[in-house]
């Protein structure tokens, strides 16, 4: 197996509650996946709620990407990470749903849960989105790259026979872009990720289902992943197991490993930021022929 060479860089509807403030025409509207009747594992519910805000590109090609930002499972970097990425991804004519999952606090299924329901949901408005529901991917940054690593592991086909038309189409994702992600729960994970999604004391069996490089199958999405080699919080093994693991499977994968930039790539700026930025597009060009025309 190749490790992947350290990249040098060149220049380089079926919707319940709309929330109020989409009101104005001028801003995306912001969507509840769960009517405040949330569920959070088997039979066993809250009045609690998951939303995505639907970025349209105004000159959509048909790809979709649910974007589910970081936070350390105890919070939500919903700017760079979110709403500025679906921003990003409308420029090359791609619609960014930008996912506020509900925070786990020991409730380990909660994320997943609201990211398998944001898929389903883009696909059941395909149509009325300008979107291929074949072309529907996944992306996520630190906590926010487990929960879109869980998502592309962990999916089924749906059930077409279901009363909810939510619950009709499968929700798993076309493909997956993984910036810095927490990947494991193991050694090298983030420990505070881990102690906010399984609690302070998981059990073996809880460490094992959501130590995504132990989940791959040949049936995992293609992937990308952007790691900088100087990664404290989340070292870059994540990143190379998941690869490994992905390449062990035969399944399309690249990872982009950066000199520099540690986590959060210097503040969301600067060439490492430009970089997985520019790749992920290149890479993602011939799975979805996106159209790269508008710089």
């Amino acid at each position: 197996m190749n490790r992947p060479l350290i990249a040098t860089f060149v220049s380089l509807i079926l919707l319940p509650l709309v929330d109020a403030s989409s009101a104005d025409d001028a801003q995306p509207p912001r969507l509840s996946l769960w009517k405040n009747h949330a569920p959070i594992d088997g039979d066993k519910f809250e009045e609690a709620d998951a939303w995505i805000t639907v970025h349209r590109a105004e000159k959509g090609n048909g790809t979709a990407v649910v974007i589910c930002p970081g936070g350390g499972y105890g919070g939500l970097v919903t700017g760079a990470e979110g709403h500025g990425i679906a921003q990003w991804l409308n420029r090359h004519g791609i619609t960014g749903v930008v996912l506020e999952y509900r925070l786990p606090a020991g409730r380990s299924f909660v994320p997943l849960l609201d990211a398998q329901r944001a898929l389903r949901t883009v696909r059941a408005n395909a149509k009325d989105w300008g979107v291929d529901p074949s072309r529907v991917g996944i992306m996520g940054f630190s906590a926010g790259g487990h929960l879109a690593s869980t998502a592309g592991t962990h999916f089924d086909a749906g059930d077409a026979n279901a009363a909810d038309p939510l619950n009709r189409p499968g929700c798993r994702p076309d493909f997956m872009i993984l910036v810095y992600p927490v990947i494991t729960m193991d050694e090298s994970t983030h420990r505070g990720s881990r102690n906010n999604l399984l609690g302070a004391a998981p059990s073996e069996e809880l460490i094992e289902l959501f130590s995504n490089e132990k989940q791959v199958t040949s049936k995992t999405p293609p992937t990308f992943l952007a790691h900088a080699l100087d990664d404290k919080p989340v070292p870059i093994e994540n990143s190379r197991a998941f690869y490994n693991a992905l390449q062990t499977k035969k399944v399309p994968a690249q990872l982009l490993e950066l000199p520099s930039g540690g986590h959060g790539l210097n503040g969301y700026k600067g060439p490492m930021w430009d970089a997985w930025q520019e790749q992920s597009l290149a890479w993602l060009e011939p799975l979805h022929n996106i159209r790269n025309a508008v710089q």
